[in-house]
């Protein structure tokens, strides 16, 4: 078991050291998925840091994600952009993965966005389309809150009933009926799979059955830290493909890749006009 003192101390230290090279603090995170880290690029005069020079953060080996802290404004709002995340098929323990929402809260972080891109598993909606999480099912017993906990970020057993913030989502749904994006933005759940390797058809038919609308390999870690730290949480779901068994198409990174480089500047759109109502 890791110990707890431990931990707390590493994790101070880390935020310590941003905190020494950073103008002022953020109030909002984002954290971004597969092929949405251009959206890192419009902070005017950003602030960087790469993971691997902040003192015990975990190394990003995802592809397309560039493993950099970027700090500024969005919308004129103070922000820490998280370009590029931590995945369970990397080799990680579901333990480390609760780090980087909790440096991000000791960061003096309020809210957090989580975006990332993942299967469409619904078959009257279309790929490109944004869902906006109201709800996930991981079906792995293990957790980013198993362990040693730290009482300083949160109580040992935390409610899940409203992990994703009713309050964001109703923002995000008018913000997007402003932008004209109502017929492509939907509310749905996120349904969590280990990876890297996707899902084959048998798993997607099980998924659909079980009440999931989309498909992916991260998120739920990082809301369910955020849960415990009392952080309020707004996830969004780029649509980069329909799920396996529901095309004739092979599925592929490359395909998730320029279907985000696609639709990422929606997405973004979408982000900088919730970020400005914050």
């Amino acid at each position: 078991m890791r110990d707890p003192e431990k931990l707390w101390a590493d994790l101070q230290e880390a935020a310590h050291y941003i905190q020494t090279k950073i103008p002022e603090k953020p109030e909002v995170g984002l954290i971004l998925g597969s092929a949405l880290g251009p959206l890192a690029e419009q902070i005017p005069h950003p602030v960087r840091l790469a993971y691997q020079d902040v003192p015990h953060m975990l190394v990003s080996t995802a592809p397309g994600h560039a493993g950099e802290f970027v700090f500024g404004r969005l919308a004129d709002k103070p922000v820490v952009v998280m370009s590029g995340r931590f995945h369970y098929y990397e080799g990680y323990d579901f333990e480390d993965l609760a780090q980087p929402v909790r440096l991000l809260k000791l960061l003096g972080v309020k809210t957090l966005i989580l975006t990332n891109a993942a299967g469409c598993v619904r078959t009257d909606w279309q790929a490109n389309d944004i869902m906006l999480i109201s709800d996930h099912i991981k079906l792995m017993g293990a957790s980013p809150l198993r362990g040693a906990n730290l009482p300083q970020l949160g109580v040992r057993f935390p409610d899940s009933s409203t992990i994703y913030t009713p309050q964001l989502r109703t923002l995000a749904l008018e913000t997007a009926a402003e932008l004209g994006q109502s017929e492509t933005t939907h509310e749905g759940v996120y349904f969590f799979m280990p990876g890297p390797q996707y899902e084959t058809p048998a798993e997607i038919r099980a998924i659909q059955l079980l009440g999931g609308d989309a498909v992916g390999m991260s998120t739920v870690t990082e809301a369910i830290t955020a849960a415990q730290c009392g952080l309020p949480v707004l996830g969004l779901s780029l649509l980069t493909n329909m799920a396996a068994g529901l095309s004739s198409t092979a599925l592929s990174e490359e395909e998730v890749t320029l279907s985000g480089q696609a639709s990422g500047a929606r997405m973004a759109a979408l982000l900088q006009a919730i970020l400005a109502k914050l």
